[in-house]
């Protein structure tokens, strides 16, 4: 134990646990795949096995770490294990791990330049490098007029984009009096949940926020945006925001970008692309069709932590022009002042972002993109590609299933012929077995499941063993409907 003089644990303490970490950790990920994907503890049963008041003296590690084991790993849904099929890919990796350990050890607050130099221009120069990896627009880099910066989500990213297009389109006037109730977004009914809860926060209001059509593929219909915002402005309205999706999130839908940023170009209105999880597809030259068109834009994001092996939290936002950006959020009191600062040479990221404060997240996409290289990277992107599509080829074959939309990239939006009750019935059957995790959505009213290929460690084994269960238990659940 530590002394009990001071409390702390002891360098050599914590070099000791340290390394049982680390051991931990690697143990634990040989032997994810064994473990039922999907948590299948009760509600209140891992609250009900936890002490109901806190140690009033100072526990040894060994026990706290055997707690995690007994205690704590049962109520765990485990979104690393290769059978992880669910929602999106919330994938990490060995050298994402460390470069967080190091965050967390070196313990930066790097809200200022000069709270931590290194933890923004590391920032600066790898938002640069992705720019490159992904065939971004140059205008997005930090030498010209815009800019890239690390969020928490792209729900953060999408909201820091809608208060820079409600400033732009009210000459900041809303940072001063308020919000000027006229102003409208737009997104299509199949936009991220994050853009209704962005124009409540914004004050912009639900009422006006417009939900677009889509067409059959599940993108906006650019027809309808233009129509929509031309009766806006008739009404006396201001169109002042879009949000495109590159990959929706219930069928991976890529809205038609060129013809949404050319509206938004006619209609001075500011375009916001949201890229969460496919965005990562574009750093293999094949797939950067998904960002046709978007030169067009004034904001962009992508979530590494989705599928470029960099663990939550990571999002990449960049915006053409920083300096409504920077107008819209910067505050500086007194205590924040200093010689960096004033002399307008260097970024404090403070001012990109809501809060304050900030965490060193550019160390481990710094270790990721070092360890695996562009090269390392598109190789995974192109396998779990590969698998997804081999994956729908399997379904197309079998007369019991339906694709419901072809899949661009890895999701794929699947569903038995026999109808909503059976398909239920598949996906609570196949979640209670353990042996992989699905998710549902629904697309033209029908209710259809998931399959998303993305984790760190899925191989065609895995795939083709979730397809092999997949095919079983639906004969199982239509024999008991006979």
């Amino acid at each position: 134990m530590s002394d009990p003089k001071s409390y702390h644990m002891t360098a050599e303490e914590f070099r000791r646990w340290g390394r049982a970490v680390v051991d931990w950790i690697a143990d634990y990920y040989e032997r994810v795949e064994e473990r039922p994907v999907l948590s299948q503890v009760l509600p209140g049963q891992v609250r009900a096995a936890l002490p109901a008041e806190p140690p009033m003296q100072g526990e040894d590690f060994a026990a706290m770490l055997a707690d995690v084991e007994s205690l704590i790993l049962p109520g765990i849904t485990h979104w690393q294990s290769p059978n992880f099929f669910a929602f999106f890919p919330a994938n990490t990796s060995g050298p994402s791990i460390l470069g967080e350990l190091l965050s967390a050890g070196l313990g930066v607050q790097g809200m200022l330049w000069a709270t931590s130099p290194a933890c923004t221009e590391l920032e600066t120069q790898v938002l640069d490098w992705l720019v490159d990896m992904l065939g971004l627009p140059s205008k997005f880099k930090s030498t010209a007029a815009g800019g890239g910066v690390i969020q928490d989500t792209a729900s953060s990213a999408s909201l820091c984009a809608l208060l820079a297009a409600r400033e732009r389109a009210t000459n900041f006037v809303s940072n001063e009096c308020g919000c000027d109730g006229r102003l409208v977004a737009y997104a299509s009914h199949q936009a991220h949940s994050s853009i209704e809860k962005a124009v409540k926060i914004a004050g912009i209001g639900r009422r006006n926020l417009r939900l677009i059509d889509v067409d059959e593929r599940f993108a906006m219909r650019p027809d309808a945006l233009a129509a929509q915002i031309q009766q806006d402005r008739q009404a006396g309205l201001i169109p002042c925001f879009v949000c495109a999706t590159v990959g929706t999130t219930s069928s991976n839908a890529i809205d038609p970008l060129p013809a949404i940023g050319q509206i938004c170009r006619e209609e001075n209105v500011w375009l916001h692309v949201d890229a969460a999880m496919s965005g990562t597809a574009a750093i293999c030259p094949e797939f950067r069709y998904i960002h046709d068109g978007l030169e067009f834009a004034d904001s962009y994001c992508f979530n590494p932590h989705k599928w470029m092996f960099t663990n939550f939290d990571c999002d990449c936002f960049y915006v053409a022009d920083r300096a409504t950006l920077i107008n819209t959020l910067s505050v500086l009191p007194e205590y924040l002042r200093n010689q960096a600062t004033e002399s307008g040479a260097v970024i404090d990221y403070r001012d990109w972002q809501i809060p304050l404060g900030r965490r060193f997240r550019a160390l481990k996409l710094w270790f990721v993109i070092r360890w695996y290289g562009v090269e390392g990277l598109r190789y995974h992107v192109r396998q779990h590609v590969a698998l997804a599509q081999e994956f729908a080829r399997w379904v197309e074959a079998d007369e019991r299933f339906e694709l419901v939309v072809p899949p661009p990239l890895n999701l794929v939006c699947f569903r038995h012929v026999g109808g909503d009750a059976v398909n239920e019935q598949l996906l609570e059957r196949l979640n209670r077995s353990g042996a992989l995790y699905l998710t549902h959505t629904r697309l033209d009213g029908k209710y259809t499941l998931r399959f998303c290929v993305g984790q760190t460690r899925t191989t065609a084994r895995h795939v083709r063993c979730a397809w092999e269960r997949i095919q079983r238990t639906a004969a199982e659940v239509t024999n008991k409907h006979l």
